[in-house]
């Protein structure tokens, strides 16, 4: 019998393959990974007096694929690479929403060593941000997480959860505490450059972190005048795991400045956990915001979970909003 073409290429790739030292194989490696995250509920923003019934796409947690790799480059270097990109899963557009690149999630390439840390050259998701999904019980829910809906989509904070043309520099762990700097260049027609400094600290069930950035452009070249910090604490008592933050954002450009607090609770129950959280946006003039938002979070293995969430959001002298999901998240 004939063999096909294909078949002969296929056995002279494997061939090749197997003749190739282990070590040489050893030495790059590159990985796809990325989530889906897909809910159905219902939703009223605050100070709307309507309904609406929706499919939604990263209520929990934004939907994304993406690239990462690495290459052994000898005395303990080693050369690595990222590229992600978010997604709308509900519709199979790019992006979480019209003005993201398509890398925005993280686009970048560096250098990492176990006794210098790591340095990352490109788009970069801020400390800042991280420290904002790390200390809250609903993570990087946009959907739910009071924290970081009040930071990063209540007109307070700007320059978003990740730099363009940034360097960030990760430490190595000592004594349990974690150092990292960011920032973001002032390239031709922007209007400054960004910085951010991050120290995170902990040891058995206790964590901590403090952030601090100031931002001067928002994307390519707005105008947008930040400087925040916020303290974040978490402590895992083993019948629940508890959460608090506090921060401050004066934004320059509105002329006003914000209060940011949050406390949290996420509860092993069963196969899964409860979740809740409560946050509140204090302005300097203005009105008050507060959000308390509570679920259940099941896991049917180890990358598929099922949650049900619900949310009440009040800003003073305004009608109350409020929004729930069924959704399930799948990792890959």
């Amino acid at each position: 019998m004939k063999r096909s073409s294909s078949f002969r290429c296929a056995l002279i790739a494997a061939s090749t393959a197997m003749a190739l030292p282990a070590a040489a194989l050893a030495q790059t490696s590159v990985t796809l990974a990325g989530l889906l995250d897909i809910s159905a509920g219902q939703s009223k923003p605050v100070g709307n007096p309507n309904k609406t019934w929706n499919v939604d796409n990263g209520q929990m947690t934004t939907s994304w694929f993406g690239f990462s790799g690495s290459e052994d480059l000898g005395g303990g270097l080693s050369a690595v690479f990222t590229l992600q990109s978010f997604m709308r899963a509900d519709t199979g557009a790019s992006g979480r929403f019209g003005a993201d690149t398509f890398w925005a999630r993280n686009a970048f390439v560096g250098l990492a060593s176990n006794s210098f840390g790591r340095v990352t050259i490109g788009r970069n998701t801020t400390p800042f941000f991280v420290t904002t999904l790390s200390f809250n019980p609903f993570g990087d829910s946009f959907g739910y997480s009071p924290s970081i809906r009040h930071y990063f989509t209540s007109g307070t904070l700007t320059g978003d959860s990740g730099w363009s043309d940034s360097v960030l520099y990760t430490s190595p762990k000592l004594g349990g505490a974690t150092l990292q700097l960011i920032m973001a260049a002032a390239e031709a027609g922007s209007n400054g450059r960004n910085h951010g400094v991050n120290l995170r600290w902990g040891a058995g069930a206790f964590d901590s972190a403090f952030s601090w950035q100031d931002v001067k452009k928002d994307g390519a070249a707005a105008v947008a005048d930040t400087k925040s910090w916020q303290g974040a604490v978490s402590y895992d008592f083993g019948a629940a795991k508890l959460f608090g933050q506090f921060g401050n954002v004066a934004n320059k450009t509105t002329g006003n400045e914000y209060d940011i607090a949050g406390l949290g609770a996420s509860v092993p129950v069963g196969n899964g956990k409860v979740i809740a959280q409560w946050g509140q946006i204090k302005p300097e003039t203005g009105a008050k915001r507060k959000t308390f938002s509570a679920g259940y979070d099941y896991y049917l293995s180890k990358r598929t979970d099922l949650y049900a969430v619900a949310m009440s959001d009040k800003i003073d002298g305004q009608s109350s909003g409020s929004a729930f999901s069924i959704g399930v998240r799948h990792r890959y």
